[in-house]
């Protein structure tokens, strides 16, 4: 008997997604606790230097870019899972990727404001 599949075909790409944006997120992290403890964050003119290096800024922004994405990927998937009315969500799609977008380019625009 063939096996018939349905569906959005969502499951392996997007549990891949998670898995590679939040170790991505969890590197962030440690590099940024790292440069705390060796003093980046002693005044505001040492952050601002940290923060003020190329590549700081660059993993900064995709940084911003992952936590977004990751965030898309999981609210999307609740949407689905437990929304029964197609209308009601589209719509919270819609105003979910809305707020994220803006939240990414609020972000964007205060790391390079530094």
């Amino acid at each position: 008997m063939k096996r018939i599949v349905v569906g959005a075909h969502y499951g392996l790409m997007d549990w891949l997604a998670q898995r590679i944006t939040g170790v991505f997120m969890a590197a962030y992290t440690l590099v940024i606790f790292a440069a705390i403890l060796g003093g980046a964050a002693a005044s505001r003119e040492a952050w601002q230097a940290f923060m003020a290096n190329g590549l700081i800024r660059f993993i900064s922004f995709l940084f911003i870019l992952s936590l977004c994405y990751h965030a898309w990927v999981g609210v999307r998937d609740i949407w689905m899972d437990y929304l029964n009315s197609a209308a009601v969500r589209v719509i919270l799609h819609v105003l979910t990727l809305f707020a994220l977008v803006g939240y990414a380019g609020w972000a964007v625009q205060i790391i390079w404001r530094l």
